[in-house]
């Protein structure tokens, strides 16, 4: 049923041209009446002479009532009315005729054209928009390889675009299958990202189980989602956004948008850009993780994860060119577990692999953040000292001895074992005078101690050794 707004003087013709059927009159006297009502209207049909004599309310209609069909029934229309668009005027005599119906088709042909060719271009402006975007990500994207980069840069600008006021990765632990907090943007989470593990029962941690995506329009009305936020966001929280992110079936992640710059509900249209969104995310997503992947695989032990020799044999040389600069020292230890084969052949390799790896961590514990620990081989390890002389690097060597030596490796496994090992200290440029001859005379040096007592330091302090 079309709804017709009459107004102006009475036309009985109009009740024969347009059927009950199919058309609702109603009459208006005030053309400000109808103005307030316009937006139930499928048409408007005005007298030509009224309009002509309440011309100040009628462009005030006029205004309020462009995407309605209007149509003159006068034979002198009013001027402000002949370039509006979807407005037409015909003679008062044409009024009660087949001509008007077939008109009123006519009218309502061109509003749905109008209307569709709207919509495709709202449409078409939208898609170019999401090109835009996706072209502008991806030329940014691959400016760069670091994973944290990548990925701060994906929330960044998913924030950007969808104009939240806070988004959210949310990434799959692959040791324990839980989430983790990965990166955020904007001001509401205060948790460090990448460290912090997700509750078990909160909504992202909800959908990536059930791989569904969730619209929150109003948080306050889902009263059982936001007891699960966190004490410090149920109050911050409006309306959010939460949809996997899957590659190959597999759930990596969740992605979250928390609340709207602007104010207002997120809307499904926004849902449903964020699901478009995900597949691409996931490809942003992977690449990160499997370059990461790729560059430990270069620089770290595959056991201990420490680094590894390349990556040794580099660090040196940097430092060593860093210490010619800025006129320092940098100091070498070689370590080398005494008796490790005996480990091996009481407990099995399974038992002397962990021991490296506790090994390792325990080496780390006990040394600066600056100082870089390297397994060079089997039971052998290889610490750099940036910025160390000779006699700093001595103290630093007998004080790691004495942490092995005290440490019961392996106690949580029942085996509290007691290891020693040998340690040689060379430095650069007291001791050696290059970045070969560094390394040789750390190796001597240890070998010196392997040779004599083990569980030892041996040192050169410039001509002279401890």
């Amino acid at each position: 049923m079309h709804r017709v707004f009459l107004i102006g003087d009475a036309l009985p013709s109009l009740s024969e041209a347009l059927p009950s059927s199919v058309y609702k009159i109603t009459r208006f006297k005030d053309p400000e009446e109808a103005a307030g009502s316009i937006s139930r209207a499928s048409f408007v049909i005005i007298n030509g002479g009224y309009a002509l004599s309440r011309q100040e309310p009628m462009k005030k209609l006029l205004s309020v009532s462009d995407e309605t069909p209007k149509l003159f029934i006068s034979g002198k229309g009013p001027s402000f009315c002949k370039k509006k668009k979807l407005t037409y005027q015909i003679n008062a005599s044409l009024a009660g005729t087949e001509f008007l119906s077939r008109l009123m088709e006519r009218m309502e042909d061109e509003k749905r054209l109008l209307d569709e060719a709207s919509a495709l271009k709202k449409e078409n402006s939208s898609l170019r928009d999401e090109l835009k975007f996706f072209e502008d990500l991806s030329h940014v994207l691959t400016s760069s390889s670091e994973r944290a980069d990548v990925l701060s840069l994906l929330t960044k600008k998913i924030k950007e675009k969808t104009e939240a006021e806070n988004c959210t990765l949310y990434l799959i632990d692959e040791e324990t299958g839980g989430l983790q907090l990965e990166k955020t943007e904007g001001p509401l989470w205060k948790k460090e990202a990448g460290k912090s593990a997700v509750s078990g029962d909160s909504i992202a941690s909800s959908v990536a189980r059930d791989g569904k995506p969730l619209l929150i329009k109003d948080m306050y009305r889902e009263t059982g989602l936001m007891m699960k936020m966190e004490r410090d966001l149920r109050h911050k929280i409006k309306t959010a956004i939460c949809v996997p992110v899957r590659s190959k079936g597999k759930i990596l992640g969740v992605l979250e948008l928390i609340n709207r710059k602007s104010g207002g509900e997120f809307t499904r249209q926004e849902l449903q850009y964020m699901a478009r969104f995900t597949d691409y995310a996931a490809l942003i997503i992977e690449r990160s993780i499997l370059y990461e992947k790729m560059q430990e695989l270069v620089v770290t032990d595959d056991l201990t994860k420490l680094f590894n020799t390349r990556y040794m044999m580099r660090t040196i040389g940097t430092e060593v060119l860093r210490s010619n600069r800025y006129n320092t020292s940098v100091s070498l230890i070689f370590m080398d577990i005494d008796h490790f084969k005996a480990v091996n052949d009481n407990f099995g390799h399974l038992v002397g692999s962990r021991l490296l790896v506790e090994m390792g961590q325990l080496l780390i514990k006990h040394l600066r953040e600056l100082d870089i620990v390297t397994r060079y081989g089997g039971d052998e390890f290889v610490i750099i000292l940036p910025q160390t002389p000779p006699q700093k690097a001595a103290k630093t060597a007998e004080r790691i001895r004495q942490t092995v030596q005290d440490h019961a490796f392996l106690k949580k496994e029942g085996y509290n074992l007691r290891i020693t090992a040998s340690f040689g200290v060379a430095s650069y440029p007291e001791s050696a005078h290059s970045q070969e001859e560094l390394i040789r005379l750390a190796d001597e040096s240890m070998y010196k101690v392997k040779r004599r007592t083990r569980n030892g330091v041996y040192a050169i302090i410039g001509n002279g050794a401890v």
